[in-house]
């Protein structure tokens, strides 16, 4: 029988009749979640930080082919057993010791929820902005470093999420679907714009990069080129855990491969395509990459700017609950779910998110995709190396699916917690804090070696990597496979 404190509607094995998302849901699902101004703003930023165009839109590329293979091997537990990734979880760490890594993956999903609302928010401001003529951001406040009015539409954008938080997931499926293939149509009108504007395709792609001899940052292409493919891999790091929240409603295995497969890199490698396009020929038209997709609708006229402003905050509400609220729900209705139930951890999670000041994590490119990308990869790539590796090398993909919510049951360990999986995690987290020290606070840790930031940039593929072999050297034998 399940233990109230492992157990709530929520949280519970999805039934027969709520296993009705079929392969072309997924694919709506990942546009959505694509077609998104944080996405745009990878290869965009790729693009300021001295990419061409073609290295850019590789980057992200090849980051999403790689980030897909975890993808497929968590959500097949997501799609047999019909379990969020709170209660997978349970099975490696312990039904304790599960809080760890769901709160860790909670924690990452209220920043990017944040994150959205600013972007949202700051759609809304531009287009009040430009409807009356006035720049409506205001005076940077104390501490926050933001005008008052920023704060305001902030708010707002937060307050108008607030009624898909509370409609479920069955709303959000169903508005990923309408609008999936309104934001394709978008994007090509954008690229359409930019081809135009700045004379064809030409002066966009034989732009040399900054990497190339003469260019600004000559020879330093790999050391930019690592930590950035770590950083695309990142982006997507967080999905590639809580994941099950997805699968879980599949109708079949076939369907959420399938779905995934065409959904994941397809997309952001077309979403990578249109972005650089843009971005490249930002700096032909007005001289500099303009990497914010709601600064460069500021600079459209007419009912252009409209329109694109309200697309970015229709896109943003559907990919922002989708991508971040829905799994951070889920985490920290794990932590109690006795007393916190599925919407009243979307309430924590949106609350949350203001704590956060996510403006400041969008202060320059660098800082979104080699501080806040790559640093949180450090964090989640050991947890799916421990989940992958207990799912597939250590059980054979075998879950007792009763005793993942019963306390006294094979996955209780040592008073809930299991030994093997903090020792893992700590030993794929720890040898990148160094390194994320010293990109994060040059001032303070710049004199940490070149070793420990050269692993960093690794972050993501290490973290995983030492965590699944030490995982599974220290798991196999201990769990029968019968």
């Amino acid at each position: 029988m399940a233990d109230d404190h492992l157990w709530n509607a929520d949280l519970a094995p999805t039934s027969a009749a709520q296993r009705n998302w079929a392969w072309y849901h997924y694919v709506a699902l990942w546009v959505g979640m694509i077609v998104a101004v944080p996405a745009w703003m990878l290869a965009a930023g790729l693009i300021e930080q001295g990419m061409s165009a073609a290295q850019a839109a590789l980057t992200v590329l090849l980051g999403n082919a790689i980030v897909l293979i975890p993808m497929l091997l968590v959500g097949h537990a997501g799609a047999r057993y019909g379990i969020p990734y709170a209660v997978l979880i349970r099975s490696s760490f312990g039904t304790i010791g599960a809080r760890l890594p769901a709160l860790a993956r909670a924690l990452v999903a209220c920043g990017w929820y944040g994150i959205q609302t600013w972007i949202g928010g700051e759609a809304l401001l531009t287009l009040f902005s430009i409807a009356i003529g006035v720049d409506l951001r205001g005076a940077p406040l104390p501490v926050l470093g933001i005008g008052g009015g920023q704060l305001a539409a902030f708010l707002a954008f937060w307050t108008l999420q607030l009624f898909f938080v509370r409609k479920g997931l069955t709303t959000i499926r169903r508005l990923e679907t309408w609008t999936a293939p309104f934001k394709l149509l978008v994007c090509g009108a954008l690229v359409w714009w930019a081809i135009d504007s700045a004379g064809g395709v030409g002066p966009i792609f034989t732009a040399p990069s900054a990497f190339a001899p003469g260019g600004a940052k000559a020879g330093q292409f790999w050391s930019v080129f690592w930590p950035a493919l770590t950083a695309m891999i990142g982006y997507w790091a967080t999905l590639a855990l809580n994941i099950p929240d997805f699968t879980r409603f599949a109708r079949s295995q076939r369907d959420q491969m399938i779905g995934q497969t065409i959904g994941l890199p397809p997309m952001m490698g077309l979403i990578a395509l249109a972005s650089v396009i843009t971005t490249s020929a930002t700096v032909v038209i007005h001289g500099e990459a303009i990497w914010d997709p709601v600064k460069l609708s500021g600079t459209f006229a007419g009912p252009v700017v409209l329109l694109a402003l309200v697309v970015i905050s229709i896109d943003t509400i559907s990919c922002n609950i989708a991508a971040n609220l829905v799994s951070s729900a889920y985490d920290i209705s794990s932590l109690a779910p006795r007393r916190i139930s599925y919407r009243t951890g979307g309430t924590i999670t949106a609350l949350l998110c203001i704590v956060m000041m996510p403006w400041k994590l969008l202060e320059t490119s660098g800082g979104y995709i080699f501080v806040w990308l790559a640093g949180y990869s450090a964090l989640l790539g050991p947890i799916a190396g421990i989940l992958i590796a207990d799912y597939w090398l250590v059980r054979g993909t075998r879950l007792d699916v009763d005793a993942l919510y019963r306390a006294d049951g094979p996955y209780a360990y040592r008073g809930g917690w299991n030994p093997a999986a903090l020792i893992a995690f700590a030993a794929g987290a720890l040898p990148n804090l160094p390194g994320f020290l010293a990109t994060a606070f040059p001032h303070r840790f710049g004199g940490i070696g070149t070793p420990w930031t050269a692993i960093y940039d690794w972050a993501w593929f290490i973290g995983l990597g030492i965590a699944l072999i030490l995982y599974t050297l220290m798991m196999r034998g201990s769990v029968s496979r019968d």
